[in-house]
């Protein structure tokens, strides 16, 4: 690998002075002429047939230009995939406008085009829709009872998944034999990703290319071409799709959504460009959900604390249909799979189901069930600890995997880590920063301090192989890159995955400057538009610079060969004899004679009978990169130190501490936004953040009023600190740091409060932990 002079360095975002100066590009941004703005009549009941959609007063409505139902756009529905037999998967449609019946409040039913936003959303109060209203199925208890109404016909007590992905042979005689067996019972709330950017697409017919054009805020523009062009049924080439800056995703724009082609649709039949934009009641009541999940989950243990075993039962509530294009698999797929985690678990069994409920469907929102079954394993090492008189950090140290390459139970191989290592220097940081004396003193006071430690990994680079093994009939995986020189010695880059707040900006560029030793501003990158990019599966699962940044780094070493072969001709020496540094090529004997690349580039491109024959004219390289290993695993601890306030319970975190290891850290200053973030997430979701409904299927919280999202007052400063195990499976030997901090915050939290509430005897096993259920707890202390 070269020496790295920019990959490893904080250079500052090249974003930034576009992003914060207002000259950003995002979809409502963007003005056509002759654009017309779409709203969309959505279902008023979770479940019902729908008797007659009356649209005639609404095309009456001044402004309105057109009004459109299911059977006036006649599209193709929107169907995930899994390659498993039905008594494993059951496969759902998804309608782009519902048709004959509605499975959750707020489903589309019908697409209004106005001159203007107010005209569109005029045009919905004369929409009149009748429904044969059915019994609303709302939770886990509810879908799963016998002779439960159900949300498909097709799917069997409301069961989308029920897999068994392993089972150890003779584990009920180890929990039968086992000195201390402990069970935790977890249920996690329902959440909204929550980006800053709504959802929203502006459509429009470009005749000159006889192209859809889509722009649109994606994390996956390829496969909404895809779907589009599907359902539509247009060939794909005649759908072109753009990403403008985004706002943020979190996995909730990572799969395709139903507006997005009902707008595109419309564009096509008015032959005038559409923009429709999510509001802020719509992306929180009928937008892509997360999380709602239940584990039932037991652990044997020796009597020196050492694991023997897991058994696991988890249902995960996946709303009304399954994503695309990952199913409503993702969510038990992950856990069944990955659950052992950071320990050596010698036997394991568990159940995965994802049921169906009339609520809005879910996506994979940022860490995909991993905070959940994190969550929940450190709480049974907590349980444990207790239950043997353990340390709650020792007994993590005598289950760790310490040695590399580790094949765990679930026949996945874990890379090379700092488990142990990161485990030990958090709790060493919170030592030295003198919380336990803290906590001490506190407790004479008749305070009540908790601190609590989350040990865990995160699966990045997860290739086409790891995709496979879901038995995924859509199979992401590979990223494809272009790095091209033009005739001035500048470069652009091309990458498949798509940035919402990443800094691929920066960070590829870095990548592609060390490379070729090249001034970074020379580089410029392209993302996010299927006409440019030959494909991408966009950017999830902390992929971006473990797949697309290999990929981009192969190609610029293949570039890097070429400029050195031009310049080795020229010379006549071998091109092993040529370096590439500071913008040019150089004799590494003499390197006084140099070939800057604007020479090289006017050779390429613009005297090209001076090249050897068996050089091509031009100046550009394309590689494809995939992980076909189980992929690579960053890691870290976190450790938290909270304060419960008996008179109102609140709950306060006085310090937070991240100990992290992504590999190489390709922009440290990068690594430790995506860890801070990610951290203010699960923390949100641990002690805030919930999406409930009432009995009939009404979602509750459909303003900042009713979901409760933390502010800066909440989320406290992060201490971060960074250890370094490079991967040997990706091109950087970064390993992709986009969802741990999510993972580890629920865990570590709930795992503080529960120290904090330790003289109570209440433990605390769901999330969010609200102030009600604290102060419930503390004062039941008091009260005995």
């Amino acid at each position: 690998m070269k020496e790295r002079k920019l990959v490893g360095r904080s250079v500052a975002r090249r974003e930034d002075p576009r992003l914060l100066s207002g000259r950003g590009r995002f979809v409502d941004d963007i003005a056509l002429p002759g654009m017309l703005h779409a709203q969309f009549v959505r279902s008023t009941v979770a479940h019902g047939e729908i008797s007659s959609v009356d649209l005639s007063a609404v095309r009456h409505v001044p402004g309105v230009v057109a009004a459109f139902t299911a059977d006036d756009l006649e599209l193709g529905d929107i169907t995930a995939q899994l390659g498993r037999p039905l008594s494993e998967y059951v496969p759902t449609a998804m309608p782009v406008l519902a048709r004959d019946k509605v499975r959750y409040v707020g489903e589309p039913v019908a697409i209004v085009v106005a001159r203007d936003a107010y005209a569109a959303e005029d045009g919905l109060e004369a929409a009149k829709v009748s429904y044969t209203t059915l019994p609303p199925v709302t939770s886990e208890e509810a879908a799963l009872a016998p002779g439960a109404p159900l949300v498909h016909d097709e799917a069997a007590r409301n069961t989308l998944v029920d897999v068994s992905l392993f089972a150890t042979d003779g584990i009920d005689e180890i929990f039968a034999s086992a000195p201390c067996v402990v069970h935790v019972e977890s249920r996690t709330g329902r959440q909204n990703a929550l980006p800053l950017e709504t959802r929203g697409v502006v459509a429009h017919w470009d005749d000159r290319e006889e192209q859809l054009v889509l722009q649109t805020c994606t994390q996956v523009p390829h496969q909404v071409r895809t779907v589009a062009s599907r359902s539509l049924r247009l060939d794909e080439r005649a759908v072109r799709v753009v990403v403008p800056d985004m706002g943020g995703g979190f996995g909730q724009k990572c799969v395709v959504g139903r507006e997005e082609i009902a707008a595109a649709a419309a564009a096509l039949r008015l032959r005038r460009p559409v923009k429709w934009i999510e509001d802020r009641k719509d992306a929180l009541s009928a937008s892509f959900l997360a999380r709602e999940q239940r584990y039932q989950v037991r652990a044997a243990f020796d009597a020196d604390g050492r694991i023997l075993g897991l058994d696991a039962d988890v249902v995960c509530d996946m709303g009304a249909y399954s994503c695309y294009p990952f199913t409503a698999g993702i969510e038990p797929l992950m856990a069944s799979a990955e659950m052992p985690g950071v320990y050596k678990v010698p036997a394991y069994r568990v159940r995965g189901r994802a049921i169906t409920t009339n609520k809005a469907p879910t996506a994979p929102y940022r860490g995909v069930s991993r905070p959940q079954y994190v969550m929940v394993v450190e709480r049974l090492f907590e349980r444990a600890a207790r239950e043997l008189g353990l340390d709650p950090v020792e007994i993590r140290r005598r289950n760790v995997i310490t040695d590399f390459p580790y094949t765990g139970v679930n026949l996945i191989t874990y890379d090379p880590g700092s488990y142990l290592e990161s485990l030990n220097l958090c709790e060493r940081l919170v030592q030295d920063e003198g919380w336990y004396e803290k906590q001490a003193t506190a407790a004479a006071e008749g305070r009540h301090l908790g601190i609590g430690y989350a040990c865990f990994s995160e699966r990045t680079g997860y290739g086409s192989t790891a995709f496979a093994q879901r038995k995924m009939q859509v199979v992401p995986g590979f990223d494809i890159s272009e790095v091209r020189m033009d005739t001035s010695g500048a470069v652009t880059v091309t990458t498949g995955t798509m940035s919402h707040g990443q800094s691929h900006e920066t960070t590829m560029a870095q990548i592609v400057a060390d490379e070729l030793g090249l001034d970074i501003g020379k580089v410029r990158l392209h993302q996010g538009d299927t006409d440019r990019i030959t494909y991408g599966w966009g950017t999830f699962a902390s992929r971006s610079i473990t797949v697309g940044g290999s990929a981009v780094r192969l190609a610029a070493a293949k570039l890097g060969d070429k400029l050195r072969a031009i310049a080795a001709a020229r010379w006549g020496i071998d091109t092993d004899e040529v370096e590439l540094t500071d913008g040019a090529a150089r004799r590494r004997d003499d390197t006084s004679e140099v070939l800057t690349y604007e020479d090289i580039a006017d050779i390429a491109y613009l005297r090209a009978h001076l090249l050897p024959k068996d050089i091509e004219p031009g100046l550009a390289a394309t590689a494809t990169f995939d992980v076909f290993t189980d992929g690579t695993f960053s890691n870290a601890t976190h450790g938290v130190v909270v304060e419960l306030h008996q008179g109102t319970g609140q709950v306060e975190i006085l310090r937070y501490v991240c100990v992290e290891d992504c590999g190489v850290a390709i922009n440290p200053q990068v690594v430790e936004g995506q860890c801070r973030g990610g951290i203010a997430q699960g923390i949100a979701g641990a002690l805030f953040e919930q999406v409930t409904y009432d009995e009939m299927g009404e979602p509750s919280a459909t303003s900042f009023m009713d979901y409760k999202v933390p502010t800066a007052h909440e989320i406290p400063d992060v201490l971060i600190h960074h250890l370094e195990t490079p991967s040997a499976f990706t091109e950087t030997g970064a390993k992709g740091a986009g969802e741990g901090g999510t993972i580890g915050a629920p865990a570590a939290v709930l795992n503080a409060v529960n120290d904090a509430l330790r003289p109570t005897g209440v433990e605390l096993d769901h999330t969010p932990v609200t102030p009600e259920t604290v102060h419930r707890a503390l004062n039941l202390e008091a009260a005995s």
